[in-house]
């Protein structure tokens, strides 16, 4: 008999299942507009028919290029309910960048704004051409996402689902300069909601959980968590921090997750004040280090409210946690769990091995390497980049770290060049690929510099071609046509010749060391 993988629960039914339990109350909420379970699950409930009445089959992938808005929770719910693929875009991507995203993944749709549709779709590749959808269409426009929705049944089964089955691309910049996506399976997002909701610092009903990050990114792993726990979710669209702390104290968040880069920012807009936000009850940050003494410093200024996870698009969200009461022990009896990224989730297999694949001893240094329902499928349409990482079901993060004895886990480096600058990850060989499409660069190294707002920001040493001339100006508006604002250098060089290793390739550690000299690497 041919093998299958059992069935397990549509996340997007189980959404349903709590708006039946939460009708009225307001799941969703922007500066504008509010949306009540009960209105949320008709939406998506249309959404998915109307995207089945466009002729979009199980399986096809719908690209979502949004800043943070309802829509983008309602796409969310519709793929799950439909078994269609979520392709979230990362909102500051370049349109040059988003056209290389849509062409790999293949979508059949892409819901987005007419202005960002205008600007990627002079660079598609090839035959990709999907369909759109367009937020801000009037309904009688043929694109129009709100006429699509008004033509739709309220009525909409879950399909059934499997295991295995592919729910979501997740997309990263590649190590070799190339894309890749995390393909995130239903068996997946169920384990990665597993974790979200067995954890005592979970959300509840009557909590607001505010998300100010990309809700492509990071952020939006919390989405389907807080709704099947009737929370109240305010998205915000972008960051200045008088303003949201402001709006913060104002609608009484107690719940919200930043980068580290974020938490600095507003500890400067503070200036020491305590407790500026009275209602905050969990402050979740991730996707970078953070400084110990920053720490220190936040929770000073926030209160006992600090929890801190640890994970990859790879592992569906987090895999360690440093909790608040990890944090309010560390504080007190041992400063230096405060460099921990916690201990592993109780389905997550977290293990440091030697190059053999072995694991290490308490103490010692090996690479952090991940198993469990929630560890990816592999990267789509990269049979190659998938063998690199993903070897008997064990993914090897590249992440170079110890355990103490009482199992909390401390990196100390990164085997990979990335750069985490804000919270988001860029690989140098991304940036020099796009520095050599300049007809005056012969030769460039990408790499991270210490910056007290970013924690690293993208600095890079160019080499010219003889007779050639460039100013930096000139250099970064190259740049800003081809990449995120997140991956453009912000400190260039230029050199004469860039050293390089017995092998001939360039010696990158030593370009970068007198950078870090006398500073903590890889903490902001």
């Amino acid at each position: 008999m041919p093998q299958t993988t059992p069935r397990v629960a549509n996340v997007g039914e189980l959404v349903s299942r709590c708006a039946r339990l939460h009708g009225p109350r307001i799941a969703l909420r922007t500066e504008s507009r509010s949306l009540s379970y009960e209105a949320l699950d008709l939406r998506s409930n249309r959404l998915a028919n109307a995207l089945l009445g466009l002729g979009l089959a199980r399986g096809d992938r719908v690209g979502i290029y949004l800043p943070n808005c309802i829509e983008i929770v309602e796409v969310e719910l519709a793929c799950y309910k439909a078994a269609l693929v979520k392709a979230p875009f990362n909102a500051r991507l370049s349109p040059a960048e988003v056209g290389e995203i849509v062409a790999n993944s293949g979508a059949a749709l892409i819901v987005t704004t007419a202005e960002r549709a205008e600007a990627f779709l002079p660079h598609l590749k090839g035959d990709a051409r999907p369909m759109l959808l367009f937020v801000d269409a009037p309904e009688g426009d043929a694109a129009s996402y709100e006429g699509a929705l008004g033509r739709a049944s309220d009525a909409f089964e879950a399909a059934r689902v499997e295991a295995d089955e592919l729910a979501v691309l997740h997309y990263t910049s590649g190590s070799s300069g190339v894309l890749k996506a995390a393909m995130q399976t239903f068996g997946n997002r169920l384990a990665q909601l597993r974790k979200f909701l067995v954890r005592s610092e979970g959300m509840r009903e009557g909590h607001l959980l505010g998300l100010v990050g990309p809700v492509t990114h990071a952020s939006g792993m919390q989405i389907v968590p807080a709704l099947c726990s009737g929370a109240t979710i305010r998205l915000f669209a972008g960051f200045e921090p008088g303003r949201f702390l402001a709006d913060m104290k104002a609608e009484r968040v107690t719940h919200t997750f930043m980068v580290p880069t974020m938490i600095n920012m507003l500890l400067a807009e503070l200036e020491g004040r305590y407790r500026p936000l009275p209602d905050l009850q969990r402050l979740g940050y991730g996707a970078a280090p953070m400084a110990p003494a920053r720490i220190l410093r936040a929770m000073d200024v926030f209160g006992p409210v600090l929890s801190q996870g640890y994970g990859a698009g790879e592992t569906t969200s987090g895999v360690c946690g440093l909790g608040v009461e990890d944090h309010l022990f560390a504080r007190a009896a041992a400063p230096g769990r405060l460099a921990s990224c916690g201990r592993p989730f109780l389905e997550s297999l977290v293990e440091i091995v030697d190059d053999a694949g072995q694991p290490v001893a308490s103490g010692e240094i090996g690479e952090i390497v991940v198993s469990g329902p929630d560890v990816f499928a592999g990267y789509w349409r990269a049979p190659e980049l998938t063998a690199e990482v993903l070897k008997n079901g064990r993914y090897h993060t590249g992440d170079l770290a110890r355990a103490d004895d009482q199992g909390f886990v401390y990196i100390v480096d990164r085997k990979k060049d990335m750069v985490i600058s804000g919270g988001f990850n860029v690989y140098p060989s991304e940036v020099e690929a796009v520095l050599y499409q300049h007809e005056a660069v012969a030769d460039a190294c990408v790499f991270a510099v210490p910056d007290d707002k970013w924690g690293e920001a993208v600095a890079a040493h160019v080499v010219l071609k003889p007779g050639h001339a460039l100013d930096l100006g000139a250099l970064d508006a190259f740049c800003a046509e081809r990449l995120g604002g997140f991956k453009r250098p912000r400190r260039v060089e230029f050199v004469g010749a860039l050293p390089k290793n017995p092998n001939g390739k360039v010696a990158r550690k030593a370009i970068q060391a007198p950078y870090w000299a006398g500073q903590s690497r890889m903490v902001n």
